[in-house]
């Protein structure tokens, strides 16, 4: 497996099928996974077709398998940055960790896709979210 991220908050590896394994780590890990598998399920239902589907959650180890949405981006305008998040709202969910960083490009797809959905938002459910990530990168206003 090629390791992608290894931080305090997860480690993210692609196996050799392509699929990405994530293990959550640090401060509310258990809550951030919680989170991003119910997010991720949240958007399957609602038909979102450009983040990544949820192969496998495995609660016992802070574990989710998705599948692989493309390379990261490494320059996109802000005003184009801020309309790919804001087309989460239509399916009820707000990012809250709106970074260039959790975006990617699926060349397969020839679209942008949305990755890192442990600190996002159900709109009708707010309260089941986990704080917003600390300040350590700059975001998009309102997000």
């Amino acid at each position: 497996m090629e390791q992608v991220k290894d931080t305090g908050r997860a480690l993210v590896r692609i196996g050799f099928d392509g699929r990405v394994h994530k293990i959550f780590r640090g401060h509310m890990a258990r809550e951030r996974f919680e989170n991003e598998v119910r997010v991720l399920r949240h958007l399957a239902e609602h038909g979102c077709d450009y983040v990544p589907k949820l192969l496998e959650s495995v609660p016992g180890e802070l574990k989710i398998v998705t599948t692989n949405c493309g390379q990261r981006v490494d320059h996109l305008a802000p005003e184009r940055m801020k309309e790919i998040f804001d087309s989460l709202l239509a399916f009820g969910v707000r990012h809250q960790d709106a970074t260039q960083r959790n975006i990617t490009y699926d060349r397969r797809a020839g679209r942008f896709c949305i990755i890192d959905f442990e600190f996002s938002q159900l709109l009708h459910a707010p309260e089941l979210s986990p704080p917003p990530p600390p300040p350590d990168a700059p975001r998009m206003p309102g997000y």
